[in-house]
């Protein structure tokens, strides 16, 4: 469990803003399921999502997440994993790929895995809800916000403790919100399983 516990350049929970809002987060409580169910909505409620709010800059790492309040799917899975981390609870990356308006082209969509005792890793996707989209933290039921249902559509299998190379390339390459969005990062299904194991 230790690699989904580490600080790395992404996930970079040993940040002092980070810390300090990880510990907001867990005051009065020391229950593992209630102080994850404070960050998931923290990140789902109140970082707001880039896309739906046409907000610059682009974010990356989870410090700058919680700095500029803003970030997509992978970037908010980046502070939610960072925000869990600093409070000692395991937390992974995970990917869906999904259509954008239920016909190709594909992108991956960025959401969280989680353990907890006595549920096991648990999925939760903290993208930020709307019309439409409603993700809950309900441990042991997922309600992610996308499900599957276009063929090519997929829930990639793997927890990786840190974010695909794909996903920070696009991340760091495209300086705008508009930009990335034409851009989104994406991987073959066939290609997924081949890709340097978690």
């Amino acid at each position: 469990m230790n690699t989904y516990l580490e600080s790395t350049e992404y996930i970079n929970w040993e940040n002092p803003a980070i810390l300090a809002q990880a510990k907001n987060l867990a005051e009065g409580s020391s229950a593992a399921e209630e102080i994850a169910r404070r960050c998931f909505e923290f990140v789902r409620d109140k970082i707001k999502h880039s896309g739906d709010y046409q907000l610059n800059p682009v974010t990356v790492k989870a410090s700058d997440v919680l700095n500029h309040g803003t970030g997509l799917c992978y970037a908010k899975s980046h502070l939610l994993a960072a925000l869990l981390r600093a409070n000692n609870i395991p937390a992974g990356l995970c990917y869906q790929r999904l259509t954008i308006t239920d016909v190709p082209p594909f992108s991956l969509h960025g959401l969280n895995a989680i353990y907890l005792e006595p549920f096991n890793w648990y999925r939760i996707d903290a993208r930020g809800n709307k019309q439409g989209v409603l993700a809950q933290f309900c441990p042991p039921v997922e309600k992610l916000a996308f499900p599957i249902v276009t063929p090519g559509e997929a829930d990639l299998p793997e927890i990786w403790a840190e974010p695909l190379p794909v996903v920070v390339q696009a991340l760091k390459k495209y300086k705008t919100m508009q930009e990335l969005a034409k851009n989104l990062p994406d991987v073959e299904l066939a290609n997924a399983h081949c890709m340097l194991r978690p």
